[in-house]
């Protein structure tokens, strides 16, 4: 993957750097974003710092605006792979979160996600080549209550991948998705904090139950990185519109 460029959206921390740290140790130039200027700035400088030689570019901004978007794409329209990464989707049931949140919510993951992989893919069809993968949520397979708001966005995004995935081979494009379970970022803790305050009336209550987890473990950033990287590359060359589950097989433990 030499000489390939690689645009990693909300890549200041969490999958979104690990990701970049990935693709970058293939020899690719990467692109980060990210609301924060300093973060993404510690961010490159963590990347070149584990990464002899890499190639770093950053570009702040915010995803949950069109015309941050439309900014994004005009300063890099070229990338040879876009891995659409930004947006946490806070959890709580249908009567938790106000309408006016989800729309706000959803302008970064679900929206973002929807107005990238149109821009882009329409460039990768123009040139006649490229990879968009698409950094979902497992919870668009398995919907709960208390995560409402993520569940129905990472749906939708699930129906995007694989039906803009089944036509983008037409064009010499692939487009595909992950859908990690549990992983180990400090997004997965708020998250878990705020299930246990709920539950049990005690956030700090939040790591029980995780030694009941596939590997007795959460999965770790650095293994979607990899698996991300795997399969944009040459190696999984026929690999689109498909959404690959994380989970350790979870979901089938009944």
């Amino acid at each position: 993957m030499n000489g390939k460029s690689v645009l990693v959206t909300g890549a200041s921390k969490g999958i979104g750097l690990s990701c970049a740290e990935s693709f970058a140790r293939e020899g690719t130039k990467v692109i980060i974003t990210g609301r924060d200027v300093g973060r993404l700035v510690a961010a490159a400088e963590h990347i070149k710092g584990a990464v002899a030689g890499a190639d770093v570019a950053i570009f702040p901004g915010d995803l949950a605006l069109s015309a941050d978007r439309e900014r994004l794409f005009a300063a890099h329209p070229a990338v040879d792979i876009l891995v659409n990464n930004a947006g946490a989707i806070p959890g709580g049931n249908l009567f938790d979160i106000k309408l006016d949140r989800w729309l706000e919510v959803w302008q970064l993951k679900v929206f973002g996600y929807i107005h990238l992989t149109q821009l882009y893919l329409e460039a990768m069809k123009q040139r006649g080549e490229g990879v968009i993968v698409n950094i979902i949520g497992m919870a668009g397979q398995e919907p709960r209550w208390d995560y409402v708001c993520g569940a129905m966005g990472n749906a939708a995004l699930i129906a995007m991948t694989r039906a803009a995935g089944a036509k983008s081979v037409d064009w010499n494009v692939r487009v595909f998705g992950i859908n990690p379970s549990g992983t180990r970022t400090d997004r997965i803790e708020t998250l878990l904090r705020a299930k246990a305050k709920a539950n049990s009336g005690d956030s700090e209550n939040w790591q029980d139950g995780l030694s009941a987890l596939p590997f007795g473990r959460l999965a770790e950033a650095g293994e979607i990185a990899d698996l991300a990287v795997m399969l944009a590359s040459p190696r999984a060359s026929y690999l689109s519109g498909t959404v690959l589950d994380v989970d350790g097989g979870q979901s089938y433990k009944g």
